[in-house]
């Protein structure tokens, strides 16, 4: 099994991705010849699309059964990308002096332009000039769901064998990082509409956007933050400029998430000594194996990929929080800017409380972080985001958080030492819930990034004040424990703060025979927006090969290091 995984891992880019520089007669120009004198005129107009071309490396590979020229971008994030197709098409618009404006659409990885379908033939000219001297593909998109239900009465668009009529098109490269396990690809294209003129002082869009498909024709272009047209620059630390557009785009819609999101971690790493001296100078016993569990405390490196994925797939986050026992990765700046690492003796109001080595208890605490937002995601390490999300996934635009029960149920028996922790921990929330509430609840969570929100967890320690505190001052996950994470999505619930959510998900065991193929399929597909790698039934004879195998596919999945990190030295 592990021989087969390691084969699919490495000849993952060669059958994907396979580079094909020695095969001659290829079908594409080179990535970057201007267009030559026996092009149509106006050939000379778009010369200067071609500088986001230069100085770059680029190799041809097979992607999506087609040969075509991969540029290398040092540390591409799906925003940089939607930011450089943004920009390559609309200098190429601005350069044959066609008028275009920004339009809000549902992508968070295509960036949408909107022009007058009368120019039509002169757009669609220079595009396909473009992308034939660069390696692109111009195409027409087929509008999603959203995009084109009832409100334009629009039949499905038949497929076109020209673009003489088409309703909008879609311009798109290959962007790459330096390694080519990740390929931005179709799905991170420019679509530019062609918006129709009814005669009537209006323009109207071939599709449904955030804000309305139809705009006053005369009104006078303006300028508008980014973060307007992709949720993911919503946050302090990705940046969009200013873009130009329309007035009725000029301002956020109901769906637009306003408020602060942070994050927080909480990490250990159980093979420093000074952390092993105090654990072993503990003043309790676990009550269960499963807490005294070596691979409940061993770090794989999984916190490094999982910043890698923040930072790529959820930029809109305001500031990271990473919670430790006087520790740090090795690797970790704790002096990057956005991060801040918070010690258990900054975190704990009673110092009786420490040292611990109890998950619920620290979690029991995190509401009393300095600086934290009201709402935010806590993340266990083992946690990472698969694919661009924006804010929406997680909070409502109105504040109220989301939660994702799973499918697994607990017994409704009483808690008793027989108990796992995390069972014994959701049936004392359930006791809690039904005295305050006269709800049950029998559903614990997914493992995905759980939305709090910090005054909820402070209303809880103040409602249910001696269940809290016995579960801060437990050393060791206790049979008396509660889960505070999953209290907090049912409390909140229950008092109109919270509403379920979805979440395309994936959880995956180290411990599980079938995982070499369920980590090869998560790596080709890269569909999921979240997903969970746990340790359970990871055995000792098998930990080392199992954690090379996650390493070795964390570094393909996220190549990408992130800011967070002390840079290698080359």
């Amino acid at each position: 099994m592990s021989a087969e995984y390691e084969r699919r891992i490495a000849t993952r880019s060669a059958r994907f991705h396979s580079t094909v520089d020695k095969t001659p007669r290829l079908s594409v120009p080179r990535p970057v010849d201007p267009p030559s004198a026996a092009e149509p005129s106006g050939g000379a107009e778009v010369s200067e699309p071609y500088r986001f071309f230069t100085d770059l490396a680029s190799s041809h590979i097979l992607h999506a059964f087609q040969i075509r020229p991969a540029y290398s971008l040092p540390a591409p994030t799906p925003l940089e990308v939607w930011r450089r197709n943004f920009e390559i098409v609309a200098t190429l618009l601005g350069a044959i002096g066609v008028d275009f404006f920004a339009v809000p659409g549902f992508s968070l990885t295509r960036p949408v332009l909107g022009v007058s379908e009368a120019d039509r033939q002169r757009v669609c000219g220079a595009l396909g000039m473009l992308c034939d001297s660069t390696g692109g593909r111009l195409s027409v998109p087929e509008p999603a769901y959203l995009e084109s239900e009832s409100a334009l009465n629009r039949p499905a668009w038949p497929s076109r064998a020209d673009l003489s009529d088409v309703p909008m098109v879609r311009a798109d490269w290959l962007w790459t990082d330096p390694t080519r396990n990740v390929v931005f690809g179709p799905e991170h294209g420019c679509e530019v509409e062609f918006w129709t003129d009814p005669g009537d002082g209006h323009l109207v869009a071939p599709r449904h956007n955030r804000i309305s498909p139809v705009i006053r024709r005369d009104s006078a272009s303006v300028t508008a933050p980014g973060r307007l047209f992709n949720p993911l620059a919503a946050g302090p630390r990705a940046v969009l400029p200013e873009l130009p557009t329309r007035p009725e785009f000029a301002e956020p819609g109901p769906d637009h998430a306003g408020f602060p999101i942070d994050a927080v971690y909480t990490w250990v790493d159980g093979h420093d000594h000074a952390w092993l001296r105090r654990r072993a100078d503990a003043r309790n016993e676990p009550y269960h194996p499963e807490s005294a569990s070596a691979s409940r405390y061993a770090d794989r490196d999984e916190l490094r990929y999982s910043l890698r994925s923040l930072h790529a797939h959820a930029p809109w986050i305001r500031h990271i929080y990473l919670v430790t026992d006087e520790q740090r990765p090795s690797w970790l700046d704790p002096d990057a800017p956005g991060l801040t690492v918070v010690d258990h003796r900054d975190l704990f109001d009673d110092p009786e409380c420490l040292p611990t080595f109890n998950s619920h208890a620290i979690e029991s605490q995190l509401h009393r972080i300095e600086g934290l937002s009201e709402h935010f995601l806590y993340f266990n390490d083992d946690m990472f985001l698969g694919r661009p999300v924006g804010p929406q996934l997680f909070f409502e635009p109105n504040g109220l958080a989301r939660f994702f029960p799973s499918d697994t149920f607990i017994d409704q028996e009483p808690v008793s030492a027989a108990d796992t922790p995390p069972n014994a921990a959701f049936k004392n929330d359930r006791s809690l819930v039904e005295a305050a509430f006269g709800r049950t609840v029998t559903r614990m969570m997914k493992h995905v990034p759980y939305p709090m929100q910090r005054s909820v967890l402070a209303e809880i320690e103040k409602e249910f004040g001696d269940a809290h505190a016995r579960t801060a001052a437990s050393t060791f996950r206790d049979v008396s424990d509660l889960s505070v994470v999953t209290l907090q999505h049912y409390y909140a619930f229950l008092t109109g703060r919270a509403v379920p959510g979805a979440n395309r998900h994936a959880y995956l065991e180290l411990g599980r025979p079938d995982l070499a193929e369920r980590l090869a399929e998560l790596l080709d597909r890269r569909d999921r927006e979240t997903f969970c790698i746990n340790d359970a039934g990871l055995t000792e004879a098998a930990a080392d090969e199992r954690s090379g195998m996650l390493r070795r596919f964390l570094e393909s999945y996220f190549p990408v290091a992130s800011p967070f990190e002390i840079p290698m030295a080359l």
